[in-house]
């Protein structure tokens, strides 16, 4: 008797657990009409997930907290150091010679070269660096908030469209490439279509319904010195060159992107150092790191921790890898398969998601750059644009933006819909 009611209590505290995951991300997707802020309501979320499972588990188990938390850190720290190097190059007005580039008062032609731009940058760097620097982009650009939410939605459908068919431009792919399920020169072949096609048709819908939205009054540049143009082109090249080095970095070394990316802001921190030497505290303090830390959004941090964390005990749990298992015998083909995971990854963090599809099946059962292993990396990648929290750009620019989740998902998540399927079908089309 004893032993089945600690069965009924232990399968009890599952499903606490998957409610409070779902009570949770309910709270965060009606975020304005609940007024709690959706920081809060993930990081509840993450702790109760794990006061659960450590109920359930036990003490003996609790070293799946530190497994994950380490993961995730990488990932934080990653962020961080990205957005403070952003925010450096930006207190140096160096994003101005940038924007001279692009600047147009047509809304429908400039949505074009913001994609365009944003998925090409996005292969060399990856998404979530790229979509912090589109969006300080468009800031000195459209003054108008409203209008400006298409464009960021814009962003992280090329962002994440962008990174998809590069070994480097997203974390999946490059957990694919490393693992050996795809090659780099494999993955850009054959994904590049796809994932082009796949801005293309949200793009070409959204620039015909921007068309006659007003961009506002671009902010003005402040007039600079010779001296302070100077400074401001070498940040911006040191601060780019960080960004870039960074897979360079991780393939000569082995060391994790985090690392690279700390590397390139102590190289960019001392530089800024450098050429502010001659100046007092008081004119020096704009352009530090600690200045430009105060600057960065660590709300939006601390709600990508929450997540994190709440997706890594529901792993743990072994939810995910039972969901996968589920299809396999439900759904039988591995397309449909792989189609639902990319699906799910717009509500469900990508990266376990494929993690747990990468456990399921060997490279016997599919060896290098099979077509399920290059169509996982598409629809993972990909998917995450159908939902604003499913991909590390979508969380950032949240933050950044102040976009709600429901005008995401009415606005451009019906668009990054359409993208996907047109994408997927342009794959499958090819196989």
């Amino acid at each position: 008797m004893e032993s089945l009611t600690f069965f009924f209590i232990f399968i009890l505290m599952e499903i606490i657990s998957v409610f409070i995951f779902g009570l949770g991300y309910l709270a965060i997707a009606f975020e304005h009409p609940l007024k709690i802020n959706k920081t809060a309501s993930a990081l509840l979320t993450g702790v109760l997930v794990w006061v659960v499972f450590a109920l359930v588990k036990g003490e003996g188990e609790l070293g799946q907290l530190s497994h994950h938390l380490g993961s995730t850190s990488e990932i934080l720290f990653f962020l961080l150091g990205a957005m403070t190097l952003v925010e450096l190059i930006d207190a140096h007005q160096g994003f101005r010679f940038v924007n001279q580039l692009i600047q147009t008062k047509n809304s429908s032609k400039l949505l074009w070269i913001v994609g365009i731009v944003t998925f090409f940058i996005s292969a060399a760097l990856d998404n979530l660096t790229t979509a912090i620097v589109m969006v300080t982009l468009l800031r000195k650009l459209i003054s108008d908030s409203q209008t400006r939410k298409y464009f960021v939605g814009v962003v992280v459908i090329a962002a994440n469209a962008g990174g998809a068919w590069s070994p480097i431009g997203d974390v999946t792919t490059t957990m694919l490439w490393i693992g050996g399920q795809i090659s780099a020169l494999g993955i850009i072949k054959v994904l590049f279509l796809p994932a082009l096609v796949s801005l293309l048709v949200p793009l070409a819908v959204g620039a015909y319904w921007v068309r006659n939205e007003k961009l506002g009054v671009p902010l003005p540049l402040p007039a600079l010195s010779k001296a302070e143009e100077k400074e401001g082109k070498i940040m911006l090249f040191a601060g780019v060159a960080s960004l870039l080095g960074v897979p360079i970095f991780k393939s000569l070394t082995h060391l994790p992107p985090y690392m690279g990316i700390l590397l390139g802001l102590g190289i960019v921190w001392i530089l800024s150092e450098i050429l502010h030497s001659d100046k007092d505290e008081a004119a020096k303090k704009p352009y530090t790191v600690g200045f430009a830390l105060s600057k960065v959004d660590t709300s939006s941090v601390l709600f990508f921790l929450g997540i994190l964390l709440a997706i890594g005990a529901l792993e743990s749990f072994g939810y995910l890898e039972s969901l996968a298992v589920f299809l396999e015998n439900t759904l039988g083909n591995q397309y449909l398969i792989v189609t639902m995971i990319g699906l799910a990854s717009s509500v469900v963090d990508n990266v376990p998601l494929v993690a747990a599809t990468m456990g399921m099946y060997s490279l016997t059962d599919f060896p290098l750059d099979h077509a399920m292993w290059e169509y996982l990396a598409f629809c993972a990648g990909t998917g995450g644009s159908i939902l604003i929290i499913g991909s590390a750009a979508g969380v950032a620019v949240m933050g950044m933006e102040k976009i709600e989740f429901i005008w995401y998902a009415k606005k451009i998540g019906i668009l990054a819909l359409f993208g996907y399927f047109a994408g997927a079908a342009t794959y499958l089309f090819f196989v």
